[in-house]
């Protein structure tokens, strides 16, 4: 991998994890962790891991910063400092500042700054160290709670390990040492002090586990002859421990987790557990397992030792036996090893493989996005030339083709599916900080976060959800006084819904809030002119004013809203994804904002359909049935509706709305379509069937023409129309036409 790519692979990582360590510390503030201490160390994990990565870049910004915060979250590891509110709010907002010199030091993001805005981000960055600072200066508890034994002098039982070796070190806990208890050799790396690691925390985080009986130090490594070459800023400690617990060999592995890079850990299991790991491997069914698997499944090996060990079988020209290894770096115990290698030679089969993911760029997936697009097309037009040459035999072929081409696309669309969980756990943070801002008490209730649509309508959904929940929570829920007054929890509630419907997916934002005065909105419409004073409109009409340039009810303009740009963008955006957004509100109980849209802008299944010998496509999700319609009846009531079977059923007929030339077709046909709980009928003059629709953008033509979402080339290579039904349902209804 190139430096290049190494460099944006960073990037992308580091984002992720600093995703991860806000959602880790929202959840610390609802009370929703279930494991503290392995939220802590994920959260100590996520800094740790971006400090260093960006060493390696030389990004030096990132890494004094992230430095200071990582020494705060040890602190909080070490149960030193107690993680409240206050500490959780200055922790996002360095994840805020982090994510901040990420894009700076992102050269595809960075446009740079100006002078002020350079100083005011310094300004900011200082005020931050002042805070975290004052999580340092807290008193620390005692290093190590077990006295030394005065000058260095061991236990008499023991033999001194000033003068031998790491491995001479493990070979005495084997043959002296009592087995009752673990027993821990340590050494931590030289560059310890310099990463703003102390050595005397890891020892007061494993009392965390259990009891430490007996720690020495190891001096081995000190240069006690030439006192020249001694770097103060270097660590040569290490400890040999002995440690009574009950936790899991993993589990006390994890309390070093961020000095393995450098140093080195040995870890000797007391005489039971020794057995529990023998009695395992015994009982362990018969499946075929790698060696490492069989160790790592009983406990008597962790993943870290493990993924160590293979790294040094890789790279050994000799490709060592990871058996050989284990036992060299005695990272497990002979009899265990034995044991396993045993349980593995009776088990006979083929070897599990491993899931695996890949990471792929999104301009190479929509390239073959469009690639399989334009398959479509070429497909249709050769179904098309096999019709009209006859021969049967190339027809079966072609069609054979065609489904495998349908196999293909229905696999490369998946591919760009993602499911919405993960925009919606976005909000989670601009929830709790615009509440906040707002002395509200709002809790985010998020449903459906499986559901999956495209990533491209995932990209450009946030923004508009985004002005959805801030409006929510400004002028949907109440404070929580006022909620109290009127009989309702002091705590408000915000929901995010997803959920497919008829080819579609619908994004709720429902609130419990004070809902939508419609007098309010006619008022406040009358005075700004959008609507004469005798106009008649329905409720959802008047919800639908909110989305009208400079519509706004708020008393005054804040940092949130006020100012009546926004919802009028949403609807917009929303338009051009193809979609719709709906308003149902009840005063006093909420309202709810419904947007559909469709699950993917490439590729869909559509029914063609030919009105005036212009060929339009219907989604063909969106179609209930098609049923003959008489012209005649048409001329005779110019009503928009027709009764089909004693229901009232809205229509459009598309030669009036796209104002094409009358036909002279005797029998026209209506398509019954569906969008939601609505329905409607399209009046048109022939069905040609289903038709797989490659989906482009309309022209500036045609771009404002109501009713159509985008275009198609068929295989005979004329342009097809696609229609907007949810957008003709509308007028259906609104009775426009």
């Amino acid at each position: 991998m190139s430096m290049d790519a190494a460099l944006r692979t960073f990037f992308i990582e580091a984002r992720e994890m600093l995703e991860q360590k806000e959602s880790l510390l929202l959840k610390f503030e609802n009370s929703e962790v279930e494991d503290e201490n392995e939220g802590l160390n994920a959260i100590f994990r996520a800094a740790h891991t971006i400090k260093g990565s960006a060493g390696i870049f030389n990004l030096d910004e990132i890494v004094a910063f992230t430095h200071v915060v990582e020494n705060v979250l040890d602190n909080l590891r070490a149960r030193k400092l107690s993680l409240d509110v206050d500490l959780i709010s200055l922790l996002l907002q360095c994840c805020d500042h982090i994510a901040v010199l990420l894009d700076m030091a992102d050269p595809n993001r960075n446009d740079g700054l100006s002078d002020a805005d350079s100083a005011s981000l310094n300004a900011h960055q200082a005020q931050l160290l002042v805070a975290l600072n004052v999580y340092l200066t807290v008193p620390t508890a005692t290093a190590v709670s077990k006295p030394l034994p005065e000058n260095n002098s061991l236990p008499a039982n023991s033999a001194s390990p000033s003068n031998t070796e790491r491995s001479g070190h493990f070979e005495r806990f084997v043959s002296e040492v009592d087995h009752d208890d673990w027993h821990i050799l340590v050494s931590f790396g030289e560059n310890t002090f310099r990463d703003g690691m102390d050595p005397a925390s890891f020892i007061q985080f494993l009392e965390k586990k259990g009891e430490v009986k007996d720690i020495w130090p190891l001096m081995d490594r000190f240069p006690a002859i030439d006192l020249d070459a001694f770097d103060a800023e270097s660590c040569y400690l290490g400890f040999e421990i002995r440690f009574s617990s009950s936790a899991s060999k993993q589990e006390i592995e994890e309390v070093f987790e961020f000095m393995r890079e450098e140093g080195s850990l040995y870890l000797l299991p007391p005489n039971s557990v020794l057995c529990d790991y023998l009695e395992i491997i015994d009982l362990m069914p018969d499946t075929d397992l790698r060696l490492g698997e069989i160790l790592v499944d009983c406990g008597a090996l962790t993943t870290q030792e493990l993924k160590i060990a293979l790294q040094r079988q890789s790279n050994s020209d000799s490709k060592q036996p990871l058996g050989e290894i284990l036992l060299e770096s005695k990272a497990c115990p002979s009899e265990v090893l034995e044991a396993a290698l045993q349980k593995q030679n009776n088990v006979r089969g083929n070897v599990t493989r491993e899931q695996k993911t890949l990471r792929i760029d999104a301009y190479k997936l929509d390239t073959l996005i469009n690639y399989v697009g334009e398959l479509v097309t070429a497909g249709a037009g050769t179904v098309l030339q096999a019709e009209m040459l006859g021969n049967s035999q190339m027809l079966e072929s072609v069609m054979l083709l065609n489904n495998l081409l349908e196999d293909v696309r229905d696999v490369a669309l998946k591919l760009r599916m993602v499911p919405i969980g993960e925009t919606f756990s976005k909000f989670k943070r601009v929830v709790r900080d615009t509440a906040k801002e707002l002395g509200k008490d709002v809790e985010l209730i998020i449903k459906g976060a499986d559901t999956e649509l495209d990533k491209t309508v995932v990209e450009k959904i946030g923004d508009p959800l985004m002005h959805l929940v801030r409006n929510a929570l400004d002028h949907g829920i109440e404070t929580a006084e006022e909620r109290v007054q009127k009989g309702k929890t002091a705590r408000g509630s915000l929901i995010l819904n997803a959920y497919h419907d008829s080819g579609n997916i619908v994004i709720e934002v429902r609130d419990d809030g004070k809902g939508m005065d419609a007098e309010v909105l006619r008022k406040k419409a009358i005075e700004k002119g959008l609507i004469t004073q005798d106009a008649q409109l329905t409720k959802h009409e008047l919800y639908n004013l909110i989305f009208e340039p400079g519509f706004s009810t708020a008393a005054s303009v804040t940092n949130i809203s006020g100012r009546g740009v926004g919802m009028d963008v949403v609807r917009r955006n929303i338009t051009e994804l193809r979609g719709r957004i709906d308003i149902d509100s009840e005063l006093g109980k909420g309202s709810t904002l419904k947007i559909t849209l469709p699950l993917t802008l490439a590729i869909i299944d559509g029914f063609l359909v030919e009105v005036a010998n212009q060929p339009f496509v219907v989604p063909l999700e969106q179609i209930q049935e098609c049923v003959e319609f008489s012209s005649k009846q048409d001329l005779e009531n110019e009503k928009p509706y027709v009764n089909l079977r004693d229901e009232v059923l809205p229509i459009i007929n598309l030669h009036r709305h796209f104002d094409l030339q009358a036909s002279n077709v005797k029998r026209q046909s209506l398509v019954v379509v569906r969008s939601g709980d609505s329905r409607g009928g399209l009046i048109v003059d022939r069905l040609l069937g289903e038709f797989q629709t490659v989906i482009k953008p309309l022209g500036k033509v045609f771009e404002h023409v109501e009713g159509l979402s985008g275009s198609t080339i068929l295989g005979s290579g004329k342009v097809a129309l696609i229609l907007n039904v949810p957008g003709l349902i509308q007028q259906m209804i609104d009775n426009r036409i």
